[in-house]
């Protein structure tokens, strides 16, 4: 976490003073309808509690409304590929996710859009650590149980993930490459379902982000077992981090931004640049996005651009060492 909050600093004052007559003139009266924020994953999971966060201050401060448009499916792809054909011109935004944006060109061969030239970034927002959690009634009660279970009767147990490819799945893939565990991959469509079916008894654990497991954890549904960053989340400050727990430096987590289709103009991706971090700042919406378990970042658009990259070279490794692939 502390060498992805090195790669972020305070984003620059918006320079309107600096673009020609016509362009400072859209900007300023942008935006004058409603704006659309794409989000590729159902209601309920974290990219989508988010954006909704954001999307209620943005109607706020701008006057105008910013809709949410849930396009799920391929663990955010298909929101992704919509948004790439959107028209630039301010407004249809997408709130995606480390997986369309930085895993899924590597584990899906047939992708509409490439996540390095067919949108233009515009800044970094949310920080998600992740949660290995059972059901409350199972006696599995700490990890180690967990591992032990895992060996008396590898491929047993089941892992739910929120789809094939998706950060959740991955992250279980990872943690099993590491420890030796062997447990069976249950995909779902998203984080409703998965953990519907886990309190359920359906499945028997998922790794899924703090901010769509708290209400279950709070409520006595769901037990957590360990957090996935190397230091302990605030919102589970009783529960370890896997690093303690014997995966060294385990630090594994997905991030989510703000992104436009390429070529919409650069003094429109500037201002929201700049009102996205104005809202960060805001303390009503830090109080909700770190209640619900969230961390916060902020960057410039080059800065995301630049960060964007290096995750994929980072993920791109991964895929490739777990043989992660989806037909």
């Amino acid at each position: 976490m502390h060498r992805l909050l090195n790669l972020m600093v305070p984003v620059a004052a918006l320079t309107l003073w600096l673009l020609p007559p016509a362009q400072a003139q859209d900007t300023a009266t942008w935006p004058n309808k409603p704006v659309t924020f794409v989000v590729g994953f159902p209601p309920g999971t974290a990219t989508d509690s988010v954006a909704r966060v954001l999307a209620d201050r943005f109607t706020i401060r701008l006057g105008q409304s910013f809709v949410i448009d849930n396009k799920p499916g391929q663990g955010g792809s298909v929101g992704a590929a919509a948004a790439a054909k959107a028209k630039p011109d301010g407004y249809t935004w997408l709130v995606s996710a480390t997986a369309p944006m930085s895993i899924n060109p590597y584990v899906y061969p047939r992708l509409t859009y490439d996540p390095l030239k067919d949108f233009a970034p515009v800044g970094i927002h949310t920080w998600l650590p992740y949660a290995i959690v059972v059901n409350a009634n199972t006696p599995i009660q700490t990890y180690q149980d967990l591992k032990s279970a895992t060996a008396a009767d590898p491929g047993k147990m089941t892992f739910a993930s929120i789809g094939n490819g998706t950060t959740s799945h991955l992250i279980m893939m990872l943690l099993q490459q590491r420890t030796g565990m062997k447990l069976t991959h249950v995909p779902y469509k998203g984080s409703s379902q998965a953990q519907t079916d886990l309190i359920g008894g359906q499945v028997d654990l998922t790794f899924d982000t703090v901010v769509s497991l708290m209400p279950h954890i709070k409520s006595g549904k769901l037990r957590p077992l360990a957090v996935s960053t190397l230091k302990r989340s605030p919102q589970l400050p009783d529960v370890p981090t896997l690093h303690e727990l014997g995966v060294s430096n385990f630090e594994v987590g997905a991030w989510l931004g703000l992104l436009a289709p390429a070529g919409t103009p650069k003094p429109l991706i500037d201002k929201l640049n700049q009102e996205l971090n104005l809202a960060l700042d805001d303390e009503t919406v830090r109080s909700k996005l770190m209640g619900m378990g969230s961390e916060i970042l902020k960057s410039t658009p080059d800065e995301f651009s630049a960060f964007i990259r290096k995750e994929n070279e980072r993920w791109s490794k991964l895929v490739r060492e777990t043989g992660a692939r989806i037909d």
